[in-house]
């Protein structure tokens, strides 16, 4: 008689065993995600269950506004985005409390749909938007803890004296001597101070824009920024303005479309003056690579003798703002161009309004968009976090910090 294995036809801790535990693994994960978050889910339904002090059960469905600004439940089937009341209801009324609460229950962007998302932000664009004087004077003081944008957003003759060394913010083993040439290019001392403009207005890129009609809102602005020379001719100045008092430059535009400004000149000059005196800003200490071409812009202004404004970030304010960002949940291997004025904007203006920020293939209403609203090339994947930029700014908006435009102007 042959000897039998006992253990044959048995899986000890073979593939079918490990494959029940990852089950069961992941089936204790989701409960506690439910424990963790369904408060927030109770609370959000709890909000549409109340009529007049009457309980209707646990209704999601539509919902119209009474009219002492409160929420019911919509007996017509109606929608709760109700975009003839764009506008039309006060920011602190019952009704707008509720709506950004269902935006502050969302803490994390993986917690929901983004066609939930989508769903709440557009209810609350019946609300009339309001800054918060403590949240935004409360923000700001963390940004100046960190940051301080007024004091070394730029490399200035004050922040950085001849003959110190200057850190790379990627290359942190790269130091850059501030030789008497390089020291010449920096200005004395910052050009704005704190809170130097009452209304100021970022611009993104975004195909959120398009159509939207918001040039003579943002050209109304006292002071707005742009990211990275977008086209504001003719074609498309009716939605994103032609008003432009700085301007970011990626160094790998003048890179790709103007050979490092090592040939001709002057096709890279006359793209600049289509924002007329506006200051351009370049991150010339990201890395070693970035600094001879950024050095190349002040350099080809100086030869037209143009007054322009030539300025370059700060690295270390670049790396504390990268930090602060972290925290607040965009992790990313670059903060985007747009985020990085955001931030500076939010020191030097007392006000601050969003165009075209959008990190989404389709708008609100579920719309298909193009990326930028000039063209539909998208970004490198995994070198930005746009989605959690977004949701940042959504949050801010709803907290009364920033006001972010991503419907039509009227």
């Amino acid at each position: 008689m042959g000897y039998a294995d006992p253990s044959s036809g048995k899986d000890i801790l073979g593939n079918r065993s490990l494959c029940f535990i990852f089950i069961c693994a992941f089936g204790l994960v989701t409960l506690l995600q439910q424990i963790l978050y369904g408060k927030n889910y109770i609370k959000s339904a709890q909000q549409f269950s109340r009529l007049k002090g009457d309980e209707t059960g646990n209704w999601t469905g539509p919902v119209n506004f009474s009219d002492d600004g409160s929420l019911k439940p919509a007996r017509n089937g109606r929608k709760r985005y109700l975009e003839n009341y764009d506008g039309s209801f006060d920011y602190n009324s019952t009704a707008c409390r509720e709506l950004r609460q269902e935006i502050m229950d969302v803490k994390v962007l993986t917690m929901v749909k983004t066609s939930e998302l989508f769903e709440r932000w557009r209810n609350l664009q019946v609300c009339r938007w309001e800054q918060s004087k403590e949240e935004t004077s409360n923000f700001k003081m963390s940004l100046s803890r960190c940051c301080n944008a007024p004091s070394f957003l730029f490399t200035t003759k004050r922040n950085t004296p001849a003959g110190t060394k200057l850190r790379y913010e990627v290359d942190t083993s790269g130091i850059l001597p501030i030789t008497t040439e390089v020291f010449k290019m920096f200005p004395d001392d910052m050009p704005y101070s704190k809170s130097q403009y009452k209304k100021c207005a970022v611009i993104g890129n975004g195909g959120i824009i398009k159509n939207s009609k918001c040039g003579k809102e943002i050209d109304s602005a006292d002071f707005v920024f742009r990211c990275n020379i977008p086209p504001i001719n003719e074609k498309y100045s009716a939605d994103v303005g032609t008003k432009t008092d700085l301007v970011t430059i990626n160094p790998s535009i003048i890179t790709e479309r103007f050979q490092k400004l090592e040939k001709w000149r002057k096709p890279f000059y006359e793209v600049l003056q289509n924002y007329e005196n506006s200051s351009v800003v370049l991150p010339a200490f990201y890395n070693t690579r970035n600094t001879d071409v950024s050095f190349r812009v002040k350099y080809m202004l100086d030869d037209f003798d143009s007054q322009r404004g030539v300025f370059f970030f700060h690295p270390q304010y670049l790396l504390n703002v990268q930090r602060f960002w972290a925290v607040q949940g965009v992790r990313a291997k670059r903060l985007s161009s747009g985020l990085m004025l955001v931030t500076a904007a939010l020191e030097m203006c007392e006000e601050v309004h969003l165009y075209g920020f959008w990190a989404f293939p389709m708008n609100p209403s579920g719309i298909f968009i193009t990326h930028h609203y000039y063209d539909n090339v998208k970004p490198r994947p995994g070198f930005h976090a746009m989605p959690h930029e977004i949701f940042n700014f959504i949050h801010m908006h709803t907290r009364g910090i920033i006001n972010v435009h991503t419907g039509q102007c009227t």
